[in-house]
């Protein structure tokens, strides 16, 4: 293994959360490299490049390694591109991976609005037009998973295969803490109150909740929890990270809208048997034509870590087929 791909798959990038507002790129994209807040470069695998694009009115910053076949892997709540280091060092071999920082998140602009789920998708295959000809085999994880949803319903010209891990169908979220929900949700769509009682806490409280919906909680590494709070920490990045949960109630109505509607591309269902368990395979199984579902026994939430030589054996099988 090569120091710069160790480098890759055990630290964590040191870009500074104002690289992206203050990069001015020409065109639509740029190659430039962003400049860290120490001094440092962005810690890529060989051959990666840090990039942002200009898509439906936002700026996201992205990174792409690989030759192949496309796959944009879109991360989740309260991570960033990062969260996919394991998965692209892995896979990078066979297929050109694009890993965007969602709207808001990561190095990508801060928006007002535009958190959700249809506008999220938006931004993705605008970002597949650009950066990969216009379609993609597309991977979902968490807030991830349910944009991709909706931009399989909404864009299904632009999926070539889906892949959702993890996560649940906008409107089949249990809310209800006394019925056996999650409490996090109520608490993430309040107003200014979840900023209010975290700040200063970023760190502590992102690396509780990884840790709480973990099977195999040491599984994500401190390192990446610190790469991914730094983000969060900085100004704005929680209140976006929240704004993805305060549009939950836009996103279940978009998603009714889909009813009676299938989708027509294979799709694969992944779950942690310790995270959403059967509830995902079984929310997509009457919208999907051609599905395939697994559950990984020994996983919680973050399959893609907890889980990673299962985890890319099946993400790579599915898009070879």
């Amino acid at each position: 293994m090569s120091m710069q791909r160790r480098a890759f798959l055990l630290g964590a990038s040191t870009l500074a959360a104002g690289a992206a507002a203050t990069a001015s790129p020409a065109a639509s994209e740029t190659s430039s490299p962003a400049a860290a807040d120490d001094g440092s470069a962005l810690l890529l695998p060989e051959g990666g490049q840090s990039l942002f694009a200009r898509v439906n009115g936002v700026k996201l910053h992205y990174v792409r390694v690989g030759a192949g076949p496309s796959v944009i892997l879109l991360h989740g709540w309260p991570q960033t591109w990062f969260a996919w280091r394991n998965t692209m060092a892995r896979l990078c071999s066979r297929f050109t991976l694009i890993a965007p920082d969602l709207r808001g998140l990561g190095l990508s602009e801060r928006t007002v609005g535009g958190y959700d789920k249809q506008t999220i998708a938006g931004d993705v295959r605008a970002l597949i037009d650009q950066a990969a000809g216009g379609r993609a085999h597309v991977v979902g994880h968490d807030m991830g998973g349910k944009a991709a949803f909706m931009l399989a319903h909404l864009h299904p010209d632009h999926v070539e295969k889906l892949v959702l891990v993890d996560c649940l169908i906008p409107g089949t979220e249990n809310m209800d803490a006394l019925r056996g929900g999650a409490w996090h949700y109520g608490f993430h769509m309040a107003p200014d109150f979840p900023e209010m009682l975290t700040r200063g806490r970023e760190r502590d409280y992102i690396a509780a909740q990884i840790r709480a919906w973990s099977h195999k909680k040491d599984a994500v590494p401190d390192a990446a929890i610190a790469e991914f709070a730094k983000h969060y920490a900085s100004e704005g990045g929680m209140t976006a990270g929240f704004n993805y949960y305060r549009a939950l109630k836009d996103d279940a109505a978009a998603a009714a809208s889909f009813k009676g509607r299938k989708l027509e591309m294979p799709v694969l269902a992944i779950a942690g048997r310790h995270g959403v368990g059967e509830r995902l395979a079984d929310a997509l199984r009457p919208q999907t034509t051609n599905l395939r579902s697994v559950i990984v026994e020994e996983s919680g939430h973050f399959v893609a870590d907890e889980a990673p030589e299962q985890f890319c054996a099946q993400i790579e099988g599915f898009l070879s087929a």
